[in-house]
């Protein structure tokens, strides 16, 4: 779930109450295609917050809600991040057959 705002403070803002609240949500700088001033990017709100907690936020603070966005892996909301492909055997510095 994701909630749009033009405001950092109110982005911020709304971070804060859903973590209080007990949600994960992180906010993110939003870039908009075509869009090349950096100081007009509204700010998103990613979260795994219910969509009515976020709508009501999201309608206090003059954003708006974005249903449609799917969460990446590792984004709250989204599906958890694969974990990573490890070596199991130690790495070897040289060749064996180097002296």
């Amino acid at each position: 779930m994701r909630g749009i705002f033009f405001d950092e403070d109110d982005a911020r803002f709304v971070v804060d109450r859903l973590v209080a609240d007990g949600f994960d949500a992180t906010v993110v700088r939003e870039r908009l295609a075509g869009e090349d001033d950096d100081e007009d990017q509204p700010w998103a709100v990613l979260t795994d917050a219910p969509s009515v907690v976020l709508e009501l936020l999201v309608d206090r603070y003059d954003g708006w809600l974005d249903e449609g966005h799917e969460p990446a892996p590792g984004e709250p909301g989204g599906p958890a991040a694969p974990p990573l492909d490890l070596p199991t055997g130690p790495t070897r510095i040289k060749r064996p057959d180097a002296h």
